[in-house]
């Protein structure tokens, strides 16, 4: 009898790791999607779940003007659970982003409609949404509790973005989003990024932190788009010193071409 239980529980066992390692596979395939091809400018980005799901988040959906909407998401906690909720993110986002005129409405619309299942799981969502140009290098963004952006320029510091007080989606009812623009330059990049790397930590749990990602950003700023993304994922991972990832970790990038018109030459943020 006890052989015959033993069994049955190794082949639910059995059942349960195939059915993980095929949400696996559908999350990775919706992450990792054709990139939108761009005539003046690159975009890529990547996520490493820290288990074998993760709740981290990116998506990119091509506007009719030529304009692209861009999110990079962070579900409160890891695995399965916060895997479920990026889905539902995902689908929150795709649905705004067929119907809203920008980035703030669009974080808004997702937070009416995804704040009554957040607070029944109790959870919530971090994000950062944005409207790239890229033939003109207007830069729109709204925030909701995230990490803000990083700007990289080669002639100056890498610096971030001026904070917005958006709220995380499922944190209040009825919340409204602010937007702010920048112009970006020719060769600029824009560097986002959730809590995995900058709080990834060495042996001395020693986080890598802010300090130390501008620094690696600004150094490598002239090469292109998937050198800087390889080297800011090498990095952390001499970092860690072969440590388990404690946390999902997921970075999107884009970098303006080289041909921008004289009227955005100058302008600043």
């Amino acid at each position: 009898m006890e052989s015959s239980q033993r069994i049955h529980e190794q082949s639910q066992d059995a059942v349960l790791l195939r059915e993980i390692h095929l949400a696996k596979n559908i999350q990775q395939r919706l992450l990792n999607g054709a990139k939108p091809l761009l005539s003046n400018g690159a975009i890529s980005g990547i996520s490493l779940p820290a288990r074998i799901i993760g709740g981290d988040y990116f998506d990119f959906y091509p506007l009719p003007d030529g304009r692209l909407r861009l999110i990079i998401g962070d579900v409160m906690g890891k695995g399965i659970p916060a895997a479920m909720l990026m889905i539902l993110t995902r689908g929150a986002f795709r649905s705004a982003a067929e119907s809203t005129a920008g980035p703030g409405e669009t974080l808004t619309a997702m937070n009416n409609a995804l704040y009554g299942d957040l607070r029944t799981l109790n959870s919530f969502v971090t994000v950062c949404c944005a409207d790239w140009d890229p033939s003109s290098g207007q830069f729109i963004y709204a925030n909701g509790g995230h990490n803000a952006p990083i700007l990289v320029r080669t002639d100056t510091e890498a610096t971030e973005l001026p904070t917005l007080n958006g709220i995380m989606l499922g944190g209040l009812p009825g919340q409204a989003y602010d937007e702010k623009e920048i112009h970006l330059k020719a060769s600029d990049l824009l560097f986002f990024y959730t809590d995995g790397v900058v709080e990834a930590q060495n042996r001395a749990s020693e986080m890598y932190n802010l300090e130390r990602l501008l620094s690696l950003l600004h150094s490598h700023a002239d090469k292109p788009i998937a050198e800087i993304e390889n080297t800011v994922v090498r990095t952390l991972e001499e970092y860690t010193e072969g440590l388990p990832q404690r946390d999902d970790i997921t970075i999107v990038m884009l970098k303006m071409g080289n041909h921008l018109g004289e009227d955005l030459s100058d302008t600043a943020p």
